[in-house]
């Protein structure tokens, strides 16, 4: 079962190009696998990943959230402890050291977070994870922008949440660590999570559960993988039905 439909979106950006940013897309997300939006750039997939993110809008068609969403979350929106977002601006907070940045979302829940996940030692996994626990006292100016990438997206994860949104998450990171973060995002995935990211990284690419290439605004492409590297044509009943 599906946990995100895309149904019919359309976006312009005013000022931006009388093409749309987005035309008409339908795209299926699944639990449990991990999807890369492909294509060049200036095709769609960041405006897409920012409108299923809650972090913009769509001028036409809808976002449908298929399993049931906590007593008062809006309906066509995710609760906070179920999403995070990874942009590819790191936005980390200069003030603070590695360590409390990836311990934020705690902090700023508006909720306590269920079970023990309030508990610092999750910060620390996380951290030992990506390889960055040796930073954790440091400040983000002491880090790499690598190093401060991993930091981002251990944030992003701290909550473990339902659905990771991720804007080119290997972006600004040295061929030594791509496959580290490849690694972690397919493992988080075949958790049961949804792990969507946006990346032009061939090695990222062949590593994701399926494919979903955009060009111009549109989706021309979905593949779906059995396993790593083993292609396999995309389902006949891709197309949304509602």
């Amino acid at each position: 079962m599906t946990l995100i439909d895309v149904i019919g979106v359309t976006k312009r950006h005013p000022g931006m190009s009388e093409r749309p940013a987005l035309h008409r897309v339908d795209a299926r997300f699944y639990p449990g696998r991990l999807t890369v939006l492909a294509g060049p750039s200036g095709s769609g997939k960041t405006t897409l990943l920012s409108i299923m993110g809650g972090f913009d809008v769509p001028d036409s068609g809808e976002i449908r959230f298929r399993e049931p969403l906590p007593s008062g979350t809006a309906p066509a929106g995710l609760a906070w402890s179920d999403a995070g977002y990874l942009p590819q601006a790191l936005v980390l907070l200069d003030e603070l050291t590695v360590a409390q940045n990836v311990q934020l979302p705690v902090n700023l829940a508006p909720t306590p977070p269920p079970g023990d996940l309030a508990d610092p030692s999750h910060t620390t996994a996380w951290l030992r994870a990506l390889d960055i626990d040796h930073l954790a006292d440091r400040y983000p100016s002491q880090t790499s922008g690598g190093e401060q990438q991993r930091a981002a997206l251990a944030r992003a994860l701290r909550l473990r949440p339902r659905v990771l949104f991720a804007d080119e998450p290997t972006g600004q990171l040295d061929p030594s660590r791509v496959d580290l973060v490849t690694d972690v995002l397919r493992d988080y995935a075949a958790g049961g999570a949804a792990v969507i990211i946006t990346s032009h990284d061939p090695a990222v690419i062949n590593a994701a559960d399926t494919v979903v290439t955009m060009e111009d605004g549109t989706v021309v492409d979905v593949v779906h993988r059995t396993g790593r590297g083993a292609m396999v044509p995309k389902p006949p009943d891709h197309a949304p039905t509602w």
